[in-house]
């Protein structure tokens, strides 16, 4: 049928001015991370960073190769590429973004390890064989459920006759691609597209966020062991009530965009072949763009928070401008001078007042303390920056 009779010519050019701002923006935003990973050699140091790259390349292929034909099949209610590359096109859609969030799911897992495990666990779990291995588990996973059955038309078995149904609904001259799923198909594809990398980034996420809360407890109770405080130092509950907000807003917003952005079209991807294929395509087409921009929210989320490419980026933006270079430089050697009589094990102590504070009840102390806050503990900043 003619999906867009409804919409006016405007309604039309206006629709089309949305979907392409959704496209630049998502090319734009995953091609600086590209870009920056490249040209800066200390985001190449450190390990979380790879899966992000390979994150921003999963989703600039999805701006690149699925929502243009989609923006267009939607604007002129025809599909106009045969039925050969509809079912490329379909396989493509769902590798990709299947790819795109079990990219999510072992951030999630590697930012676990460095926060809630030992430094030398996480060095033990997260080499470089098995950082390439879960990257090529993220692309390689997502093609059994793609390219395999879509070509093979294992998704349509037993609902032949509805598919042949839906593709002929608007007559013998209408052109459509139509992709539907029978019910085993759905359960599997949802369950390893979503819901298991769902359960893993939650419990991931929940024992980040109770460990991040356990060591603000504990830098407490060393500052309260301290003979008498530091001048400019903030009070101590209102650092863990910044510590505490900080954590919880950023674990919201990372979970809370993944669930907005892909929940309603899982769910429904679930139901529809349980109550005869009656969800209308409206609705499909809203919960399909939503998980779009997820592919382009992923930027902010995981690379634009993360002080390190934000530097990397200013960089990029005014024409390799050393400034912020050197602003990154000074940073990094501050930091080092401030902590380097509380390193303990070869552990680098954190960012601004974390240090501060680390290296104050050190000395205080009057004596080489084993700290409790003795692992990789940067988790005010759970992108892994």
């Amino acid at each position: 049928p003619d999906k867009i009779q409804f919409l006016s010519s405007v309604e039309k050019i206006v629709l089309t001015i949305f979907l392409s701002i959704i496209i630049i923006m998502t090319v734009f935003g995953n091609l600086l991370v590209m870009v920056a990973l490249c040209k800066d050699r200390h985001l190449r140091k450190k390990k979380t960073n790879y899966f992000i790259v390979s994150l921003a390349f999963a989703d600039l292929l999805v701006a690149l190769v699925v929502m243009p034909f989609a923006a267009i099949e939607l604007t002129t209610g025809e599909w106009h590429y045969g039925e050969i590359f509809c079912l490329v096109r379909t396989s493509l859609d769902v590798l990709l973004t299947t790819a795109s969030i079990l990219h999510l799911c072992c951030i999630a897992l590697d930012r676990y390890y460095a926060i809630c495990c030992q430094p030398l666990v996480y060095r033990h779990k997260m080499t470089p064989v098995r950082v390439a291995v879960m990257l090529g588990g993220c692309w390689l996973i997502p093609t059994f459920i793609s390219f395999l059955p879509i070509m093979q038309s294992w998704n349509a078995i037993g609902i032949e006759d509805i598919v042949k149904r839906r593709a002929l609904a608007g007559g013998a001259n209408d052109t459509s691609c139509v992709f539907l799923v029978n019910w085993p198909y759905a359960l599997i594809c949802s369950a390893v597209a979503f819901y298991v990398p769902l359960a893993l980034m939650i419990l991931a996420y929940q024992r980040i966020y109770v460990t991040a809360m356990s060591h603000v407890r504990q830098i407490e109770t060393l500052q309260r062991a301290g003979s008498a405080p530091v001048s400019g130092t903030m009070p101590i509950m209102t650092v863990r009530m910044r510590i505490e907000t900080k954590a919880a807003k950023t674990l919201a917003v990372i979970m809370g965009c993944f669930c907005l952005c892909w929940a309603p079209f899982f769910i429904t991807n679930i139901v529809d072949p349980f109550i005869h294929y009656s969800v209308p395509w409206q609705l499909w087409t809203a919960w399909l763009w939503l998980g779009y921009i997820n592919s382009g929210l992923n930027p902010f989320l995981y690379a634009f928070l993360n002080r390190a490419f934000r530097r990397a980026f200013l960089v990029i933006l005014c024409c390799g401008d050393e400034r912020y270079a050197r602003q990154g430089s000074h940073s990094y050697g501050h930091t080092n001078r401030a902590c380097s009589a509380a390193s303990v094990n070869g552990t680098n102590c954190l960012a601004g007042w974390q240090e501060h504070l680390q290296c104050h009840v050190s000395q205080q102390s009057g004596r080489h303390m084993v700290h409790p806050y003795k692992k990789n503990y940067n988790y005010t900043n759970i992108t892994g920056g």
